[in-house]
Order: structure tokens, then C-alpha cells, then sequence
């Protein structure tokens, strides 16, 4: 499994107005405090100490939308503590892993929570592809609000301008799932790949770089048959939402997400060249509030998406070759699990079973590890079987 790893270099200068009085808008756009230099903007070359620091206050270097917390915070009470062994085990994860901060919440209750890295329950982490999965509940809000008429439209219905390109054809659905048969290089280590181009691409005035860079790419099988891990196909996701509803991701995100969910921090989500926001990307919250977001999703997002939608989107639409395992729309699926996931150890994975949803936010010393995530699986099945 590939995780995303975006090339931020774009977004630092994405035009938005400066920020207003945060208490006169619940959503505002945002600019950056501080300037880095062009070729340090790409964060899979910060060193590790770069990383710790910047994970933290992304909104101090890239220019994005904020979204206040909600005027009904969800309450977290405390449950009875993880079992000695198990609390160890988890302790031990957070030390050899570099977590930030895990989050365990069990039938509603907190069961354990501990920072590290000097990070604390009242600051934000950044997402990386964790974004993903809030950008699938977006889409399944417009579904419920009648924006999207159906799963098996057409891209161009929402997207007229990707017409004549490699996503003619292409239906919601199979955005969704990755599986628009077109050609794709995501391909971290590559610096002509198509993952780390994208958001380099001229900005075209009134249109998304998103899908700008969509025209030039190419199809290389019939739409629905074959998946790729493709990161724009969520920006273009993105920009599919905010063309239905008329509104920004994050604007969105503060009514469907942010307010019924409880979050007790406030939202920011980066934006592109264009102002846009980075629909495969990029947003941070405290832990606790990825912890929220999790439970929201448990209990069915109630009055926000169709009923039923969380059990089709963490469902295995597409299933991979290692047994239970496989992607939904933009959500990860493991056996008797599901989750969202992103680059230097971010995780939402929820145990719909046992009622258990454990977050964690990180900075792995490198961007993707097969090991890493094996051990996190490993330590939820842990702490699920758990007393």
C-alpha cells in the first residue's frame, strides 16, 4: 500500500485574502507567518527535527482555510485505563515509533492518551493523507443534500472542463475508488513522477491545478478495472465537492464535520495556487479531534451522509491480493477494521466490532514503512482484544 506523499512546494503561494477577526467568521482564509525558501518546501526533504517542528504549525508556512471549533463541543469522558500490559504497549509504540501524541477511545470513553515530541492536546498535527477519508465524507454529505444526484454520474456532469480529457467516462464512483483506469506515477522518490509535478503545474485562471494537470494525463485501461493509488484523483474529488456545493472544502467541512462531530480545535486545511483546498491533503487537528472525527464515523454520521453511506465507503470496493485487505471510497480496509492514513505515521482506525476508534499522529523517521504499519495494526488488534 502507497501512501501519499504531496509535494507542498505550491501552496505557500496560494492567493487568499488576509485573515479576518476570527471571531466574526466561522470560515476564513488564511496566509502564512513565515517564509521558507522554494526548494525547502517539499516536506520529504526535511530532516527530522524540521519535521517535529512544522507538523505542528503548518498553517505557519502555507496559506490555507481555517474553520472554528464547534459552539457544541463533543465531550470525551474518561474510561477505565488499558490494561498495565496493554497501556505498556502502546507506550512503547509511541517512544520507538516518534508519535506525537495516541488516542484511544473506547464505546465513547478514553481509555488512554499520551503526547510526545513536545507536542500537547491543545495544538494542531498536520494529516497528509488522513485528509482523504474527510474529503469521502464530504462527498457522501453532498449525496445526502442532493448536490450529487448519484455515484455512477459522470465526473464531467460536476467537472464540465475535464470533457475531451483522460476522465471522459469516468464516473463519481470510480473517482472514488481510485479506479478510473488512468495513468498514473506515484512515485515518491521520483521527482518527475506525477505525484510530485502536480501541484507545480501553472495555475490556469478559474481553474483547479488539479485539473489542470488532469489533461495531460493518459488512459491506460478501461474505467473501473484496474486501481491505482493516484492522490490527484482525491484533489479532483475535492474539487468535484466544492463545484456541487459552491463552496470551499473547509466551509463545507465545518458544517458536515467539524459542528456535528464536536470538534473542540479549530480546522486548517492548506489550499493550492488556485485557492482551492487540497482535497487529497493537508488538513490538521488537534488529536483529539481526528479521535471525534473517528467516532463520527462509527456511530454513522446521522443527518450528515445517506444512511448506510459509512458501511459502502469503508467497505472493500476494491479488494487487494493480501486477504482483508482493500479501499473504499478513500478509506483503507483491513480485516474486521477500516481506516484513514497518511505519510510519517497519521491514523484514524476505527474496530466497528468492539466500538474502538484509536488515532495517532506522527513523525516516522521515514514517510512510508510497511513494518511501521504492520506494528500499529498489530497494536490495535492489541488494545481490542483488550479487558
Amino acid at each position: 500500500m502507497r501512501i501519499f506523499g504531496i509535494a507542498l512546494a505550491a501552496a505557500l503561494l496560494a492567493s487568499c485574502a488576509s485573515a479576518p477577526v476570527a471571531d466574526r467568521l466561522e470560515v476564513y482564509p488564511t496566509q502564512p507567518s513565515e517564509t521558507i525558501a522554494l526548494q525547502d518546501q517539499q516536506v520529504l526533504f526535511w530532516d527530522a527535527a524540521t519535521r517535529t517542528d512544522r507538523f505542528r504549525r503548518m498553517e505557519d508556512f502555507f496559506a490555507g482555510i481555517e474553520a472554528t471549533s464547534a459552539g457544541d463541543v463533543r465531550e470525551l469522558p474518561a474510561g477505565s485505563p488499558l490494561p498495565a500490559e496493554t497501556a505498556a504497549a502502546v507506550d512503547a509504540f509511541l517512544a520507538s515509533s516518534n508519535a506525537a501524541g495516541i488516542m484511544v477511545i473506547d464505546e465513547g470513553k478514553v481509555r488512554y492518551e499520551k503526547y510526545g515530541l513536545g507536542f500537547g492536546p491543545k495544538q494542531r498535527w498536520t494529516s497528509f493523507s488522513v485528509a482523504k477519508s474527510f474529503t469521502s465524507t464530504l462527498l457522501g454529505a453532498a449525496v445526502a443534500d442532493g448536490l450529487i444526484a448519484s455515484m455512477d454520474d459522470p465526473v464531467t456532469r460536476y467537472i464540465p472542463k475535464l470533457a475531451g480529457t483522460a476522465y471522459e467516462g469516468v464516473s463519481v464512483e470510480q473517482l472514488a475508488t481510485m479506479t478510473s483506469g488512468v495513468k498514473w506515477n506515484e512515485d515518491y522518490t521520483d521527482p518527475n513522477s506525477d505525484v510530485a509535478k502536480m501541484l507545480t503545474v501553472a495555475p490556469v485562471p478559474g481553474e483547479s491545478q488539479a485539473v489542470t494537470y488532469a489533461r495531460t494525463l493518459e488512459r491506460e485501461a478501461p474505467a473501473g478495472e484496474k486501481w491505482v493509488y493516484k492522490t490527484l484523483e482525491t484533489n479532483l474529488l475535492g474539487v468535484l465537492v466544492e463545484e456541487a456545493t459552491g463552496r470551499s472544502l473547509a466551509d463545507y467541512a465545518k458544517e458536515k464535520v467539524v459542528d456535528p462531530a464536536g470538534f473542540s480545535g479549530d480546522l486548517f486545511w492548506m489550499t493550492d495556487l488556485t485557492g482551492g483546498n487540497i482535497g487529497g491533503c493537508c488538513l490538521s487537528l488537534r488529536l483529539s479531534d481526528y479521535a471525534r472525527f473517528g467516532q463520527f464515523v462509527l456511530e454513522g454520521g446521522e443527518g450528515v451522509v445517506p444512511q448506510g453511506w459509512f458501511a459502502e465507503a469503508t467497505g472493500r470496493q476494491v479488494a487487494f491480493d493480501t486477504p482483508g485487505f482493500g479501499y473504499g471510497y478513500q478509506w483503507w480496509t483491513y480485516p474486521s477494521a477500516y481506516g484513514a492514513q497518511g505519510i510519517f505515521g497519521q491514523a484514524i482506525t476505527i474496530v466497528p466490532e468492539d466500538r474502538l476508534v484509536v488515532a495517532v499522529v506522527s513523525n516516522w523517521p521515514v514517510a512510508s514503512s510497511r513494518d511501521l504499519r504492520l506494528q500499529w495494526g498489530g497494536l490495535v488488534q492489541k488494545i481490542a482484544a483488550a479487558d
